[in-house]
Formats: C-alpha cells, sequence, structure tokens
C-alpha cells in the first residue's frame, strides 16, 4: 500500500494549459505561474499552451513573458520556462488533436482546463479515447457542471480518466494562506473556539460585494449570475471553514472530510426561496470616476435571462454546533463601497447590573479578505464616563502569503496535494444547496429588484 501511495503522489513536470490564448489565462492562471516559479525556484516545470487561436511559439511566449512580469516573476528558474515554453492550437473536443498535445508533454502532467464549462466536459469526453500518461492529473474551473445531475455527470466522466484523488477542482478563492489563517483563528484561541455556537452567535454574514461591474466577461457571467458565480462556489467553501469542527489535521483527507460534513448539514432556512432569497441586478450609475452602462445594455448580454448580479440567501447549518443560527451569503457586482468579509455577531449579553449605560452593540468578529484582516468588537467602560459602555475594536492583520492565490492552487497541483481542491461528492452538495433557489427564480417567483451602479443595493436590503 505505502508502494502504491508513493506512486500516486509523483510531482506533475509539465503543466498543460488548455484556454491559453483566453482571458482567464492571461488574467490569472500565468501569473499564479509566474510566482509561484519565484518562490518556488526549485519547480522544474515544463509550460505547453493550447487554444483555439491560431497563434505561434513567439506570441505564446510573449503573453507568458507579459503575465509573469505583471507579479514581478524573476529568476533563472522563471526565463528557463519562458524560454522553452511552446503552444499548439488544437480543437480540443476532437480526440484526433490530443496525442500530439500529449506528445509534447513530459509525464507527469497536470492538465489544466481554462475553458467554459461545456467545452470542459466535452474536451474529458474525447479524452476517454486517449491515453493518459500515468499519473496524470486534471485541474477544473468552477462552475463545476450546471445542476447536481450535470455535476454527478461530470464527476462520473473524470473518475473514468483518473482516480479522484488526481482531480483537482480548483477554487483560487481560498488559497493555502486564507485557509490556514481561518483555521489558525478559530482552532489556535480557546477563548473564541468554546463560544463559537448556536448558544453565544445570534448570526453569521458573509459578504463578497464588489466595486467591479461586468469587465468584459458577458460570454461566460451572462450565463450563470451572482448566485453561480460566487454562491455555489466561492462562499459556500468559506461558509464550511467556518463552520467546520476541528479536523484532527491539516491533511487533505481531515480538511475535506470536515468541509464535506458541513455541506451536507446545509440547506435553505426554512426551506422557502421565496423569503429566503434576494436577487437584484445594477442599472446605469457610476463607480469611482468612470460611468457604468445599464447591466442588460452592457456588450454580450441578453435581457432575456434575467441575470442577477446581486445574490443574497439565508442558509441553515443544522449541525449541533451552529442549528439554529442564520448564516447570510450575499454576493454583488457594481457596489460602491465593496465588502469582503466574514461576520460573526454574538447574542446580547443576558443583562446589564444596574446603573450602567450603553452596551446596546453586540460583539462582533470581522474577517477580512484579501488582505486578510481581523477584528473584534468588544463593549468596554468609556473613557468619559466609566458608567456608559461604548464599543471598541481590536484589530490585526493576517500574514500575506507568499504567492498570488492561483500560485497557491497551482502548487497543490504540482505537488500532488489536493488539499485546496473540491471533492467530487462537495462539488455536488453545493448545487443541491442552492438548487431551490434557481428553481424559484427560473419561475419568477422571486422578483428582480434593481440598483445603481455604485450604490448599496437595492433599498431596503440589510447590509
Amino acid at each position: 500500500m505505502i508502494e502504491v501511495m508513493a506512486q500516486r503522489n509523483v510531482p506533475i513536470k509539465t503543466l498543460l494549459i488548455l484556454g491559453g490564448s483566453g482571458d482567464l489565462s492571461g488574467r490569472l492562471l500565468l501569473p499564479g505561474v509566474g510566482g509561484l516559479l519565484t518562490a518556488h525556484p526549485d519547480k522544474h516545470l515544463r509550460l505547453i499552451g493550447s487554444g483555439a487561436d491560431e497563434w505561434d511559439d513567439a506570441k505564446w511566449r510573449q503573453r507568458v513573458t507579459d503575465s509573469f512580469a505583471s507579479v514581478g516573476a524573476r529568476g533563472p528558474r522563471v526565463d528557463t520556462v519562458i524560454h522553452e515554453t511552446r503552444y499548439r492550437q488544437a480543437n480540443v473536443t476532437d480526440a484526433g488533436d490530443w496525442p500530439e498535445l500529449l506528445t509534447m508533454c513530459e509525464a507527469p502532467v497536470a492538465i489544466f482546463f481554462a475553458l467554459p464549462p461545456p467545452v470542459t466536459a466535452k474536451a474529458c469526453e474525447a479524452l476517454t479515447q486517449v491515453p493518459l500518461p500515468a499519473h496524470t492529473r486534471l485541474v477544473l474551473e468552477k462552475p463545476f457542471g450546471t445542476n447536481e445531475e450535470t455535476a454527478a455527470e461530470l464527476n462520473d466522466l473524470l473518475t473514468r480518466l483518473v482516480p479522484e484523488d488526481h482531480v483537482h477542482r480548483v477554487d483560487h478563492f481560498l488559497g493555502k494562506s486564507t485557509v490556514l489563517n481561518l483555521l489558525g483563528l478559530r482552532f489556535a484561541n480557546r477563548m473564541l473556539e468554546p463560544v463559537l455556537t448556536a448558544e453565544h452567535v445570534e448570526k453569521v454574514d458573509v459578504i463578497f460585494d464588489e466595486n467591479l461591474a461586468l469587465e468584459g466577461r458577458a460570454g461566460y457571467y451572462d450565463g450563470a449570475g451572482a448566485l453561480v458565480d460566487m454562491v455555489q462556489s466561492h462562499l459556500l467553501q468559506v461558509l464550511s471553514i467556518l463552520a467546520m469542527e476541528p479536523p484532527s489535521a491539516l491533511s487533505a483527507a481531515d480538511l475535506r472530510d470536515h468541509k464535506a460534513g458541513v455541506l451536507r448539514a446545509t440547506h435553505l432556512w426554512k426551506n422557502d426561496p421565496v423569503h429566503f432569497s434576494r436577487r437584484a441586478r445594477y442599472t446605469a450609475g457610476r463607480l469611482g470616476d468612470r460611468d457604468v452602462p445599464n447591466y442588460v445594455d452592457e456588450k454580450g448580454i441578453n435581457p432575456a435571462n434575467m441575470t442577477e448580479t446581486l445574490a443574497e440567501v439565508v442558509l441553515a447549518v443544522d449541525t449541533w454546533r451552529w442549528a439554529g443560527v442564520p448564516f447570510r451569503i450575499r454576493t454583488g457586482k457594481a457596489i460602491g463601497s465593496p465588502r469582503k468579509e466574514a461576520i460573526i455577531t454574538f447574542k446580547q449579553a443576558p443583562r446589564l447590573p444596574h446603573g450602567f449605560a450603553g452596551g446596546e452593540q453586540p460583539n462582533r468578529i470581522v474577517i477580512g479578505f484579501g488582505p486578510d484582516t481581523m477584528s473584534i468588537a468588544l463593549n468596554v467602560n468609556g473613557p468619559g464616563d466609566p458608567l456608559h459602555i461604548d464599543q471598541t475594536t481590536l484589530s490585526s492583520e493576517f500574514g500575506p502569503g507568499e504567492m498570488p492565490a492561483y500560485g497557491e492552487v497551482l502548487l497543490g497541483v504540482l505537488d500532488a496535494d489536493p488539499t485546496l481542491s473540491v471533492r467530487g461528492d462537495t462539488a455536488e452538495d453545493c448545487w443541491r444547496i442552492v438548487q431551490p433557489v434557481l428553481d424559484a427564480w427560473r419561475a419568477d417567483r422571486v422578483p428582480l429588484q434593481e440598483y445603481p451602479a455604485g450604490s448599496a443595493g437595492p433599498e431596503g436590503w440589510p447590509l
């Protein structure tokens, strides 16, 4: 058994990027590779790009060079990868184009599908007709499928190609540093962990509001919307770490098991999508120093899709620790004052001794994402009148990661470590959680509200 495990954990030698000429590769993936090579110059990596565009090696090499430069990547290993990288035009949904691509790769190879989900599924179908190099790993971007059924079908297809622990469903939102920061805060502080229960916590909010608008992503976003783009994937992963039980170790098996347990216990509050979900879409407005057009007037948008740019759901986590505590998940685009944080709000103290005044504000823990920060709001005696209770805030910054989030994700792939990847059953559960909301919205049972770009959202929504 030890021999088998040793063989299964062979480090990757080649990263093959499908969709190499696309936006995701240039904006996030290749800068992540550059950051990884700078932080880990010991990684001997061959980089191969492929796409539908008629690029040659020189044009691809320039894209790699520019992307690496955007994160200040440098060093002999970076120079070697740039010098040796190659590009091949291919239709990866055609099994006949795969042999040439794979012969360019030194095994073991990680195949990164930087492609739209439907194209990824067709490419995997084509791969079933092609012998894969030993220890191949498949790396997929979210969303994984379009609902619980298609996610299960995709999982079945993937495990026909490679073992489950060779599949990396990446979620760059939770890079290694963020995961460790959350776990360290929760489980290294005895004064905090015992009170993170339904007995003491009033509610939990996970908010990711951005001051970015569509930014040229109509082709993907108009078919997904805020709920699928952020809640179904990234923010449910945040919830799972905030609500998980203490793992025995920071191993892939322990962390993924504990996250899966939380998500299995999660469902819509009172199973009522009409009263416990909201959706809205931005209209014309102003973000900072620029005018933003109405969402439906953006290039590539089909107004008939009724795509939301702001989504909110209230969830229940029916575990011993959290039963009865509402978890509000919210994400929006074109918000004037962006917030990227998780807020744990505690119940009020049972009573204040007679003679004190104030103290109406509850204690809160606020965990910020990007940069990762933490603050605790406490009630203390005021400096002027010691009989009046005022609130003060203690704050700290977490240590930043040594690489971009995509670099951290890719390091796990290259080291054959699935800790940061989403397991197959978890991907299916995430769809199960949001499916009642998607069904209600498609049936128009929840109104699509509007808000001006640059505002905080529709009037009357809680902040």
